[in-house]
């Protein structure tokens, strides 16, 4: 498990943060794998740290072009 050091809000100081999942390149939630997630070991208060990559479809690949929501 990767474990680094960072501010925690809810508990107003460093604190030890950890990823969720024990293989580091392994998370289901991630394109490439890389959990961005990161959880408090003291409080539990999680948060985000990187960028989260994102995949776009095209409209017209499933023939909704013209489709109004």
């Amino acid at each position: 498990m990767t474990q680094i050091i960072r501010y925690c809000p809810d508990c107003g100081r460093a604190r030890v943060f950890a990823q969720h999942h024990g293989v580091p390149g392994r998370c289901p939630d991630a394109i490439d794998g890389s959990c961005p997630e990161w959880y408090c070991h003291a409080c539990g208060a999680a948060f985000l740290i990187a960028a989260v990559p994102l995949q776009f479809e095209s409209a017209t690949q499933y023939g909704i072009r013209d489709r109004v929501a």
